[in-house]
């Protein structure tokens, strides 16, 4: 994984030191909070409902552990011992003192890492496919393009101040597990007719307000003209973009507004003249790429597996690898009742350790708030296993209906309406059987406690958005949605419900899916698409009215 330089050193501790100072001014006074408002933001600080947040980067999902351990060290040292992993590759701790924040990134500057462009309308957090580097699928690891990105955009000068936030999420295979067609620019590796490399630029996604699908803007950009077609984008963007209404500054409005192909016009006009000055000199681009080299594989002895438990892990937490000894075992931060994302100190010190011995040293934190072992000889799996468990941390249900997305809701966030927590907490507890929840099969339920949608609520096959109707907390509910290759925004099913209505709706879906399949093979979302929203919604209305009569 990538390694700072002393140029990347010296940045963060300059900008560490400089923050400090504000934080001294903010305290004694001299700073309103007007005034540091926009400081704090450039450094990832929030103020929130009950305290401040701060959210800290992990650039495309990527984690050694000794950055693992130190995140754990930082949970326990300046806030209550856990920390909650995103939607967005980030880490965000939610109580921590403001007198404390500047020890808190410093303690990140010492590993490596900063919560630098986690706020504010600027580029944030590149993610990435959370198999990068791993991936059986995979045409090329997408990380060195990822960093690349990373170290063009942070603090890039005329991309401090956009029209609105900017996301970038970027993977090297043909499935999707980075959810590119929802971000600002999304991009795909594809190969062109000669069998080389390149990118497919996809613009204009999002969710939030207005969730749109991402537009091809064009099919294979060469991987050496990324950059400058990129900053074409930026460009068209920040002179054109709208800033007299926040809710209609991202770029996908603009694209919806003034059409695909006047971008299209734009950004080739501005690409045209700005791609001869952007060649990155060969010794940066060999040091990024020799960041990314794939580990030194060992060759051990794979003893058939007896333990039943053991093989229900392998079968539903543990992907196939580039190297048929090896598994992508991905950790479940979604335990049975418990909070969607959250992981405590000791279970961080658990994964950094299991990582350390068993990983190559390397952890991936997932779009879907779980935790990525990306390369683990099948001979290990055992004992890796037999540790989850210990921890608390072996639960066999990625992918299976209690592996939920869900936002921090009203329960942290001062922009909720709604609670997303304990919704998602029932949800899980009502299906808690693996058994029964591998009956249902593959099953995203995504949840957001208000219409920014954190929680990816338009792209869950059940998606729940919260939001307060007249002081009361109500649920609605879409269907269909995907954020994958076939990405596809979900159809709302009608009027909402109640908190206390929205788990037994949830049941009664998923209960006519299960009648209505075809066979145990055709998932709900395959069910859905065949079906139509017509008998999904009688089955969560007809009961309403019957209850109503």
């Amino acid at each position: 994984m990538y390694q700072y330089t002393d140029f990347d050193r010296d940045f963060v501790n300059a900008r560490v030191e400089e923050f400090r100072g504000q934080v001294v001014r903010r305290l004694d006074g001299s700073l309103t909070e007007d005034e540091f408002k926009p400081l704090r933001l450039m450094n990832g600080l929030y103020l929130q409902l009950h305290a401040y947040m701060l959210r800290v980067a992990i650039p495309y999902g990527t984690l050694n552990s000794r950055q693992m351990h130190q995140l754990a060290y930082i949970a326990e040292t300046w806030d209550k011992g856990y920390g909650h992993f995103t939607t967005r590759q980030n880490i965000q701790y939610n109580w921590p003192k403001l007198a404390d924040v500047p020890e808190m990134l410093q303690a990140l500057a010492d590993v490596g890492m900063h919560a630098i462009q986690t706020s504010g309308n600027t580029i944030r957090n590149v993610t990435a496919d959370h198999f990068a580097g791993a991936a059986a699928d995979e045409i090329e690891d997408p990380r060195p393009t990822a960093e690349l990105i990373r170290q063009w955009s942070t603090d890039h000068p005329e991309f401090q101040f956009l029209p609105r936030k900017f996301k970038i999420a970027v993977t090297g295979s043909p499935n999707d597990r980075a959810v590119t067609k929802a971000h600002d620019i999304g991009l795909r590796m594809v190969r062109n007719e000669a069998g080389e490399p390149g990118y497919e630029v996809i613009v204009g996604g999002g969710l939030g307000r207005t969730p749109m699908v991402g537009k091809v803007i064009r099919d294979f950009v060469p991987k050496a003209e990324l950059l400058p077609y990129l900053e074409a984008i930026m460009q068209v963007y920040n002179l054109h973009g709208r800033r007299d209404n926040k809710y209609k500054a991202r770029i996908k409005i603009l694209v919806h507004e003034e059409s695909l192909e006047t971008m299209r016009e734009r950004v080739d006009a501005v690409f045209a003249r700005i791609k001869g000055d952007f060649e990155v000199p060969t010794e940066i681009l060999t040091r990024i790429e020799g960041s990314f080299t794939a580990p030194a594989y060992k060759i051990a002895e794979i003893a058939p597996v007896v333990e039943p438990a053991l093989q229900s892990f392998i079968d539903t937490n543990v992907a196939e690898h580039k190297n048929p000894d090896y598994g992508i075992v991905t950790i479940s931060l979604k335990g049975i009742g418990e909070t969607p994302g959250d992981a405590t100190a000791r279970q961080m010190r658990v994964m950094a350790d299991l990582a350390e011995r068993y990983s190559h040293d390397e952890l991936r934190i997932s779009h879907e708030q779980n935790v990525v072992l990306p390369h683990v000889h099948r001979g290990d799996l055992p004992a890796v296993f037999a540790a989850l468990r210990e921890a608390g941390l072996a639960t066999a249900n990625i992918g299976l209906v209690s592996d939920i997305i869900a936002c921090p809701g009203m329960d942290y966030c001062a922009l909720a309406t709604a609670r997303s927590i304990p919704v998602a907490q029932q949800i899980s507890e009502t299906f808690a059987d693996l058994d029964a929840q591998r009956d249902i099969g593959p099953l995203k339920i995504k949840i957001s406690g208000c219409i920014n949608a954190c929680g990816h609520h338009h792209v869950g096959h059940i998606g729940i958005l919260g939001l307060d109707r007249a002081g009361v907390e109500n649920y609605q509910i879409t269907l269909g949605g995907d954020g994958t290759e076939t990405a596809t925004i979900g159809s709302r099913t009608g009027p909402g419900f109640a908190y206390d209505e929205i788990v037994p709706a949830v049941k009664r879906l998923i209960e006519a899916y299960l009648d209505l399949r075809e066979s145990e093979e055709e998932t709900f979302l395959q069910a859905y698409r065949r079906l139509g929203l017509d008998p999904f919604k009688s089955a969560l209305y007809e009961q309403e009215k019957a209850h109503a009569a």
